[in-house]
């Protein structure tokens, strides 16, 4: 502990488990927030720390004190990664509207709880990253989108506004436009199982982009960055 501190919200195989790794290897400690408390595989690395809390990120309650224990734990947060999703899919016939506010939940709210916290206390030391875990559906709806893009789009639409109230204190808030598969044994045996590689996007190289921009100058900080494979159609 004493080092650099990466809070990943949202931490599970994947995605969550690439931006673990990356961070960790960059020399960050580590606290995973996820649902089901999941811990990291593989040995931690000399005088670094991983915890691991349980979290509910569509509850501001739960999402604040888990945060508030990461600090107590390791220190300062230096860095959050917000890459929680509730992906309910499918036509609005097929979606509840608890389905829908469910998603909004864990895609908008909880996001904002994690500005409200961290946000004050960056800005008072003058820096900090807040990294967003976005979608393409946060630009666009689709049949099958329509409780994931109303939720990604107030994501992005909020840290946006976030942005441009943060970052004149010091804090660097970025969000990720996914635009693709990301490559899970889940994505390939339910969703695309008969795809190439090529198809699909790494979870570390999405990891590797956010260990970037989160060590960027302030002379020259990117808010938005597209990141889809060289074959997506787009």
């Amino acid at each position: 502990m004493g080092g650099k501190v990466c809070a990943i919200i949202g931490f599970g195989p994947g995605l969550g488990a690439a931006y673990a790794e990356v961070f960790k290897a960059a020399g960050y400690d580590l606290g995973l927030l996820s649902r089901s408390g999941a811990s990291l595989n593989g040995a931690e690395p000399t005088g670094k720390t991983v915890r691991t809390y349980r979290c509910d990120a569509g509850d501001p309650d739960s999402l604040k004190s888990s945060l508030a224990s990461v600090q107590s734990d390791l220190g300062e947060i230096d860095v959050v990664i917000y890459n929680a999703d509730l992906a309910q899919f499918g036509a609005f016939e097929d979606i509840s509207e608890l389905q829908f506010e469910q998603s909004w939940r864990v895609g908008a709210l909880g996001l904002f709880a994690t500005a409200k916290l961290l946000g004050p206390q960056m800005s008072e030391r003058g820096s900090g990253v807040i990294i967003v875990s976005g979608a393409t559906a946060a630009l666009r709806g689709n049949v099958w989108t329509t409780a994931f893009a109303p939720s990604k789009s107030a994501q992005r639409t909020l840290a946006n506004s976030l942005a441009k109230q943060l970052g004149p204190k010091g804090v660097h808030v970025v969000y990720l436009i996914i635009d693709g598969v990301i490559d899970t044994e889940d994505t390939r045996t339910n969703f695309a199982p008969n795809e190439s590689d090529d198809f699909f996007i790494k979870p570390i190289r999405i990891a590797e982009a956010a260990l970037m921009l989160a060590q960027q100058d302030k002379s020259a900080w990117t808010f938005e960055l597209d990141i889809r494979p060289f074959g997506e159609k787009w």
